[in-house]
């Protein structure tokens, strides 16, 4: 039962980096889909879903993979160092990427995806070894409320009763241009800037929250009715919410926060429904070799941008010519730049699925 468990958490995972590839990667971004394009700022397209999704998958994660090291006897300090060093390595990838492939220091953004997924995970960790159930539900709460009333109601020097309907009149656009070192994604503020990162981090709660569920000793069935109850409570709370917080991703709004973390637990309980309780014989071996290499397939797609879609390696630009052929062809640009994000996973699909077969599950 515990390798089903997992195999649906992969499932799970390889589904949200491979639709975070597809929306970080089309042929070309001024031709794509609405719904494959991030809410410029309030508001919520099916885009929004991926990293808050990810994330809440690193707080399962946590649980499943921690509870097993203190099961087998590794001491708290053991873990401890490991998940330093994780959380660094993790950060250090980040960077590296940003760097690829000029490797011009001036102006580095320092924070961004795997930064954040970095600032998440040392959180979420440290708190499951340090701290009780209670005192991370009770922190949790805290967090979102006070992050609430900080973004939203707490006037902001110099620019009075913060603005939720514009990005640079609120705590978050005001703060991180004081704590965040380098450059900022958006010039004046940064969607995973310092103050984001704390409603981000229980995001990674409301994941552990779904991690304690699966762990304990009831019937499966009766774990997987948890789940899509609290799921339907987070999305209950999450749509409430927005009426006062509006959903933002930008932001990381107190709404997003409980609105994912619903939709989190109800994927969660739909896929261990399908492959625990139902048994299926569909394995869907593709997503599974990017959700044990998750990591991984982020970082390829990331650096394999050289060859697909800029001109320095081949002399052209392989993504720009095959829309350029594609609009000859007279089809839809959108669904061109749709169909070359296919065909990229299906390209990164082709390394991790090497290291699948050959059992080779790379962990920074």
């Amino acid at each position: 039962m515990e390798n089903k468990r997992l195999l649906s958490l992969d499932i799970l995972r390889g589904l949200t980096i491979i639709l975070m590839i597809i929306v970080n990667d089309p042929g070309a971004w001024n031709h794509v889909y609405a719904p494959l394009l991030h809410a410029p700022w309030n508001g919520i397209t099916p885009t929004d879903y991926v990293f808050p999704t990810f994330l809440f998958i690193v707080g399962v994660s946590i649980v499943l993979s921690m509870n097993k090291q203190k099961e087998s006897g590794k001491s708290l300090s053991e873990i401890t160092k490991k998940v330093f060093w994780r959380a660094l390595k993790i950060y250090a990838v980040g960077i590296f990427l940003y760097l690829w492939p000029s490797f011009n220091f001036e102006g580095i953004r320092w924070v961004g995806v795997l930064p954040r997924i970095s600032f998440v995970y040392l959180a979420c960790a440290l708190l499951f070894l340090y701290t009780s159930r209670k005192t991370q539900w009770y922190l949790g709460i805290t967090i979102l409320l006070g992050y609430w009333f900080l973004v939203a109601y707490l006037p902001v020097p110099g620019i009075g009763v913060p603005d939720l309907t514009v990005p640079d009149k609120n705590w978050a656009h005001y703060l991180d241009r004081f704590l965040v070192p380098g450059r900022l994604y958006r010039e004046t503020w940064d969607p995973e800037g310092f103050m984001s990162t704390l409603p981000a981090i229980v995001s990674g709660l409301i994941g552990m929250w779904a991690g304690y569920i699966l762990l304990e000793k009831e019937e499966l069935k009766n774990r997987l009715n948890q789940l899509f109850f609290f799921g339907f409570i987070l999305l209950f709370l999450g749509d409430l919410m927005q009426w006062f917080f509006p959903f933002n991703k930008n932001l990381w709004s107190t709404s997003f926060t409980l609105f994912m973390g619903g939709i989190g637990m109800l994927a969660l309980g739909a896929f261990s429904y399908f492959f625990d309780v139902k048994q299926s014989k569909y394995q869907f071996k593709f997503a599974h070799a990017f959700g044990v290499n998750s990591i991984t397939a982020y970082s390829l797609s990331s650096i394999l941008t050289v060859v697909f879609y800029s001109s320095k390696w081949w002399g052209i630009s392989i993504s720009g010519e095959f829309m350029s052929i594609w609009e000859q062809i007279g089809l839809p640009l959108k669904l061109g730049s749709l169909v070359y994000a296919l065909i990229y996973v299906l390209i990164l699909w082709i390394p991790v699925q090497i290291l699948f077969k050959k059992k080779i599950f790379i962990k920074l």
